[in-house]
């Protein structure tokens, strides 16, 4: 798997405070193991979500440290709730679509479009990634400190 990596200005003591605070933000697990440990990082991926798992390191750096993840395992599995709300989608989408080639279904198109529109605005609208290149952002969040508003 690719390495994700980011250089923080905070001494390796600061890294690893800050890497410990986005894990907690996070759900994250980290088991602390010297300059670093291994990292236990839920992940989400489109319609897909899951557990991926590697050792993190924290090294010196000029003018601070880098953090480097290094993910071994990751497990995914499917939201069949989003996958079963798309289908209904498809097959409203199909109702819209094929009513010219049958007029009988132009009593039912417009119900069709109504739940095509919908499938869109309930899952696909609201998909999101998330994965190590996004926590290591985090970590590099919590080097700047709380923001004031």
């Amino acid at each position: 798997m690719v390495e994700h990596a980011i250089d923080l200005d905070l001494p390796p003591e600061g890294a690893l405070s800050a890497l410990r605070k986005a894990a907690e933000e996070w759900g994250a697990e980290l088991q602390e193991e010297g300059d670093g440990g291994t990292l236990h990082l839920p992940i989400l991926a489109g319609l897909r979500r899951g557990l991926m798992s590697g050792p993190v390191e924290i090294r010196p750096a000029e003018g601070g440290s880098r953090v480097t993840f290094r993910p071994e395992t990751s497990v995914y599995y499917v939201q069949t709730q989003a996958v079963m709300v798309l289908l209904l989608a498809v097959v409203g989408g199909l109702l819209t679509v094929l009513w010219p080639f049958f007029p009988k279904l132009l009593e039912v198109a417009p119900f069709g479009a109504v739940v095509a529109l919908g499938g869109w605005f309930l899952v696909i609208s609201r998909l999101r990634t998330s994965g190590p290149d996004e926590f290591l952002e985090a970590v590099a969040a919590q080097e700047e400190g709380p923001r004031k508003a």
